[in-house]
């Protein structure tokens, strides 16, 4: 089942964790395949979970961010000021966070080749705090946008030693499930489904009942 391959390393830290208000897993994104894929359904869900695939939730939930709001922004060279569109972005990804309170996120930095090592991975890890203030200050919760993480210029989007806008960016993904609205503050996997299930299942059948009460009045206008 594809299921198995989307991130088994992480799969356990979630049902392990239970100290903090929110859960995080370990620094490292989501790749664009896994993003940019259709978000699963709630069979595939139920698979997830019970086979202790955590992380496809969390895929999953990735996937339906990216594809209701621009996940990336991007960055003038040696530059960690947010621009107009950079902005515009982010005020769309503060609305989408603040609609669903029982997930957390986490801000990835990344830049160009041109620099050396040590300086584009502080530069990654500016962005990224710029990003993160930036929805703080659009009333976002310091604890669900809470990790930041700097990739510095190790994960390129376009390969070349050169400056390249689309790899002077930060990228925002789901990265775990607050426990602030848990009885007793402890995450478990029931509890992560009943998440998982109100933002991924219920919202697709929301649209699905709005998409065809549209069609039954486009049907009726029709007739008259």
């Amino acid at each position: 089942m594809k299921l198995t391959t989307l991130t088994l390393s992480v799969c356990t830290v979630l049902l392990s964790a239970c100290g903090a208000d929110y859960v995080l897993f370990p620094d490292h994104e989501v790749q664009p395949e896994v993003r940019n894929g259709p978000f699963g359904s709630a069979v595939a869900s139920n698979v997830a979970v019970q086979s202790g695939q955590t992380a496809a939730m969390l895929a999953n939930l990735t996937r339906k961010f990216a594809s209701e709001v621009p996940p990336t922004i991007n960055f003038e060279f040696n530059s960690s000021q947010l621009d107009g569109q950079a902005r515009s972005a982010l005020q769309q990804q503060a609305a989408w966070i603040k609609a669903h309170p029982q997930i957390t996120f986490t801000v990835y930095g990344h830049t160009d080749k041109v620099g050396g090592a040590s300086f584009n991975k502080a530069l990654g890890q500016k962005r990224a705090r710029t990003t993160v203030n930036y929805m703080i200050s659009l009333g976002v919760s310091r604890s669900k946008v809470r990790a930041v993480a700097s990739f510095g210029e190790t994960r390129p989007i376009v390969i070349t030693e050169d400056r390249n806008r689309q790899n002077r960016r930060t990228v925002t993904e789901v990265t775990g499930f607050s426990q602030s609205g848990k009885k007793g503050g402890k995450l478990d996997g029931k509890y992560a489904l009943e998440v998982y299930n109100r933002y991924i299942t219920m919202e697709n059948q929301t649209i699905l009942t709005e998409k065809g009460q549209g069609a039954v009045a486009n049907s009726t206008v029709s007739s008259e």
